[in-house]
C-alpha cells in the first residue's frame, strides 16, 4: 500500500514541478538551470573527475574484457 502512495506522491510532485517550470519567464528558467548546474558541480563534482577521465583504447590483441 505504501508503494502505491509513494508513486502517486512522486507523480504529483513531478506534475507540480512541470507546472511551475512552464509558468516561469525565460530569464527565470535560465537562472534555474545555472543554479542547478552549480549545485551539481559542487555536490557531484567528484563523479565528473572519476568518469570524465580519458582512457586509452584497447589494442587489437587484448583479451576482450
Amino acid at each position: 500500500m505504501l508503494r502505491n502512495r509513494l508513486g502517486l506522491l512522486l507523480a504529483a510532485g513531478a506534475a507540480y514541478g512541470y507546472y511551475r517550470y512552464s509558468k516561469m519567464t525565460p530569464q527565470q528558467k535560465t537562472d534555474l538551470r545555472t543554479r542547478g548546474k552549480g549545485f551539481l558541480d559542487k555536490q557531484v563534482g567528484g563523479l565528473k573527475d572519476m568518469f570524465g577521465k580519458f582512457t586509452k583504447p584497447r589494442t587489437s590483441n587484448s583479451t576482450g574484457y
